[in-house]
């Protein structure tokens, strides 16, 4: 097993660590985080587009985020040992050279008009994302000093909502019709020209020289890795996290993805261009809030920041399915701001200290991410079991309460008491 005190662990996983990492590399990996939020909250769009096009019910619409999220679990793992093999760069690599054929195939789904070739090509997209996001976030934090790796993954992490607003400007202007005209082939030239960018990037990656920390492979790829597996198992701070994550992104997946359909059912006459804009504001919200967690992570430690932050949320989406209305999608738009630093932070609070075990326990973290194929599909049974979807409001408050209680833990009962090494 590479244990984070081995030598290997020492000459490898631990380079870069306290030093400022090489500006040009940083930038590319942080512009990771706004390519993969374009194609998260085109999703979105694509609810809205897909019901009525393909004339579906709320739970087969949510199928769209189930098919995405579905693609992040079944790979996070093989991303995670492929990692240890090649190193956190080709990794990277991989994962953009996935999302750019999943984006292409939209082109023969669109000429198909096939609902189950849509949600093909989104798994491949979702494996590609699954693959940058479990080498992408651990890099980041491994990418300077540790005790300032949740602010800097939460920076790193505000170029993510951009990209969310990005792909919903593109969805609104391109996708979406007020007319009701529904077309497959909409979304072939949005598709194409995002797999052409992604293609583009990895290109740059590929001839742009990175620090060691990001090239390191380990050596013991084979039983090593079954046993990195089981000791992050043992660590309760991991278990936690991964719990945490699993509800966390199942809430925010769950908002954003029925917010259009919520506006256009709490204030009857909504268009559903008009109601996009709503999850624009809440893009932008969620990109503020990023840079305000950040900053206030200067005075407020991470998990008090994060506790705050989930009560508050959870209120906005419990009033959301209590009140309806208009002032129910206010809510629902500011709950965004207070999910902002939810992920980053659940994220390097789990990972926290555990050095050469740090892939592995991202692969876990990563396959948590799941939450976002559930709860959406909960969220459209419940809404087609009371007939509106503001009832459904109350599963991301729900999800909002488990991020409080993470955040609430005491330290010592989200560390394990026992050594990965022992």
């Amino acid at each position: 097993m590479t244990d984070r005190n081995s030598p290997h662990a020492a000459s490898g996983e631990r380079l870069g660590a306290g030093s400022r990492a090489p500006l040009l590399p940083l930038a590319l990996v942080v512009a990771l985080f706004f390519l993969w939020g374009v194609a998260n909250n085109l999703n979105d769009v694509l609810i809205a587009h897909f019901k009525g096009l393909f004339t579906l019910s709320d739970f087969e619409a949510g199928l769209v985020q189930s098919a995405f999220y579905l693609g992040y679990f079944c790979l996070a793992i093989p991303a995670a040992l492929f990692m240890r093999r090649f190193g956190y760069r080709a990794a990277v690599l991989l994962g953009l050279c996935l999302y750019g054929i999943g984006a292409l195939l939209f082109w023969p789904a669109a000429g198909l008009a096939s609902y189950p070739a849509f949600l093909l090509a989104l798994f491949v997209i979702a494996s590609g994302l699954g693959f940058l996001e479990t080498s992408a976030n651990p890099l980041i934090a491994r990418m300077g000093d540790e005790a300032s790796a949740a602010r800097r993954l939460n920076l790193a992490q505000a170029f993510n909502p951009l990209g969310s607003i990005v792909g919903v400007l593109i969805g609104r202007a391109f996708i979406l019709s007020d007319t009701g005209d529904h077309s497959a082939t909409a979304v072939q030239g949005p598709y194409l020209a995002i797999g052409l960018g992604v293609f583009l990037w990895a290109l740059l990656i590929r001839l742009v020289r990175f620090p060691p920390v990001a090239t390191a492979r380990d050596a013991d790829e084979g039983v090593g890795a079954a046993g990195d597996f089981r000791a992050v198992l043992r660590r309760r701070q991991v278990l936690l996290g991964i719990a945490a994550q699993f509800f966390y992104v199942g809430a925010q997946v769950g908002v954003w993805s029925f917010l259009i359909r919520y506006a256009e059912v709490a204030v009857p006459g909504t268009a559903p261009r008009a109601a996009s804009d709503y999850l624009t504001a809440s893009l932008v919200l969620f990109m503020a809030g990023r840079f305000a967690g950040a900053m206030l992570m200067g005075r407020v430690a991470p998990r008090r920041l994060l506790a705050l932050f989930a009560a508050i949320g959870g209120a906005c989406c419990l009033f959301a399915t209590l009140a309806g209305g208009h002032a129910g999608v206010l809510a629902l738009v500011a709950s965004s701001f207070f999910m902002s630093i939810m992920y980053p932070t659940i994220f390097a609070e789990s990972v926290h200290g555990l050095g050469g075990l740090t892939k592995s326990a991202s692969a876990l973290l990563v396959m948590a991410i799941i939450g976002g194929a559930v709860f959406p599909a909960l969220m459209g049974l419940v809404s087609d079991a009371s007939g509106t979807i503001v009832r459904a409001m109350s599963v991301p408050a729900v999800c909002f309460a488990v991020v409080l209680a993470f955040a609430l833990a005491p330290r010592g009962a989200a560390r394990s008491s026992a050594s990965p090494d022992a």
